[in-house]
């Protein structure tokens, strides 16, 4: 999921266009196309691939050459450097909102892909929304356009995404198994409707601790947000935060803290300065006005995530801790007798439709980064694909790295480029990277976790310094 929501606002009355396979565009082009109508999906415009929402061009980097296109309703690009090693990077990007205009951008490792002679390329997809489903039939489809585009066939194909884009990777590889040769998703949504299992959670002992009546309406009706804006009110009073602020936290909204860290990933350092992060940034519009976790209650949808046929979430079974005792307190014993139980009407969907299930069966090795102190798409994502893939005898073929930040996606350049040149050296050489205990709640916990792999600053994260890198000075030879 991404913050590139207000690039759509701005283009969103914008009209697209369509071609089909375009003809390479290496040069910049003298201005930018008029976008023009999608062909396959009334009432979606599609921005000019060849240039950037911004209004700049895009133009290939030093040595290598650029593609740029719109098939059945995407937009593509595709770059291929000077020197090229024969592979393929598909990239999917992340949520967009629910705008009518749809775009293509960008890798973030698209320099380093280029100079590492991979070429690299990217679909806006047809759609916007939680389309998953749309997001892997659109990136599949760059595999057979780069081959079209460019004359050559790619000898393999790695998958890579972020957020969404991280479920679009987790999907495409179990859907499409011969297809990749490796897959890197990062700051994924890797647990499918679980996802929206924790939203409903932090909304529901919100609720719970505050002693304010809710409910979950399989149908909301038309009024139903200004009535989740009162009781959110209510809610938010009673718990010491507000948007645009940091939370002063009542006795309430500190156990309520203790819910939402074991619920997003356990005991964990740095958890406070991402809590007080996010209970200070504004939801997603249209309901901008509250801190951000409220605005994403299931319940203003359905619990549809505005794709799937019913009510993904479900809570009937989930007992919250508020510690890590092994005997529930008296605390968590009012907590789950006084918290709204939610029933799931629809799963997710074994196919492409709805939110699609991320099984946990990886045929090829998958290297994952996720921030620790990420509210928006949890790190209990990173967990429960690590779980489902152990389920599945498949845990030697999964890395996942923490890192200390709070925002979502909040990567370096460093970091992300370390977990490609690791992923990359795993499939030629066949030895499984190094990657954090993610499953061990006591390693998890430990102050020096996310130390290993977070490779530079991260703005807002705040936790026990890590320990200063020693190394062992040489010793005198023996006489």
């Amino acid at each position: 999921m991404t913050m590139r929501r207000k690039c759509v606002a701005v283009f969103a009355a914008a009209l697209a266009m369509v071609t089909a396979l375009s003809a390479p565009a290496s040069a910049a082009p003298a201005a930018c196309a008029a976008p023009t109508p999608s062909t396959t999906q009334p009432g979606y415009l599609v921005f000019d691939p060849a240039c950037d929402v911004s209004g700049a061009a895009f133009t290939a980097l030093a040595g290598a050459h650029v593609y740029t296109g719109i098939r059945d309703g995407a937009a593509y690009r595709v770059e291929v450097p000077g020197k090229w090693n024969g592979k393929l990077v598909v990239y999917a990007h992340g949520y967009r909102g629910t705008g009518n205009v749809v775009y293509v951008d960008n890798p973030a490792l698209r320099a380093h892909y280029i100079a590492t002679g991979y070429a690299w390329a990217a679909s806006s997809y047809a759609t916007n929304g939680y389309d998953v489903g749309q997001g892997v039939r659109d990136s599949y489809a760059l595999i057979d356009t780069f081959r079209q585009v460019t004359g050559h066939r790619a000898g393999s194909v790695i998958m890579s995404g972020a957020s969404m884009g991280g479920q679009v990777t987790a999907v495409a590889i179990e859907r499409f198994p011969r297809a990749f040769a490796a897959a890197m998703p990062y700051c994924g949504v890797l647990g499918d409707t679980a996802l929206y299992d924790y939203f409903l959670d932090a909304n529901v002992t919100a609720a719970a601790l505050t002693h304010v009546k809710i409910d979950f309406p399989l149908t909301p009706p038309a009024d139903y947000p200004a009535t989740w804006r009162a009781q959110v009110a209510q809610i938010t009073a009673g718990l010491g935060v507000k948007a645009g602020s940091a939370p002063v936290l009542t006795p309430a909204g500190k156990t309520w803290s203790d819910a939402v860290e074991r619920r997003s990933g356990g005991e964990r350092p740095g958890f406070d300065s991402a809590f007080a992060y996010w209970n200070a940034v504004p939801s997603l519009a249209p309901l901008n006005d509250l801190p951000f976790l409220f605005g994403l209650y299931p319940g203003l949808t359905g619990g549809t995530g505005g794709k799937a046929p019913g009510n993904v979430t479900d809570n009937r079974f989930t007992y919250y801790r508020l510690s890590d005792s092994p005997l529930p307190t008296f605390a968590e014993l009012r907590l789950n007798a006084e918290v709204l139980r939610v029933k799931h009407t629809a799963t997710a969907d074994p196919g492409l439709a709805g939110i699609p299930k991320v099984n946990g069966t990886p045929s090829i090795p998958v290297l994952s980064l996720h921030d620790v102190g990420d509210l928006f798409v949890p790190f209990s994502m990173e967990q429960e694909y690590a779980q489902r893939a152990a389920r599945n005898g498949r845990a030697g073929l999964f890395v996942s790295r923490a890192i200390r930040g709070v925002g979502h996606c909040d990567f370096t350049e460093a970091e992300l480029t370390q977990g490609f040149d690791d992923l990359t050296t795993w499939l030629r050489t066949g030895h499984r990277p190094a990657g954090d205990a993610i499953l061990d709640r006591r390693t998890v916990a430990d102050d020096s976790f996310g130390c290993r792999f977070t490779n530079g600053a991260h703005p807002n994260y705040a936790a026990s310094p890590c320990p200063t890198k020693t190394t062992t000075p040489p010793q005198p030879p023996r006489m």
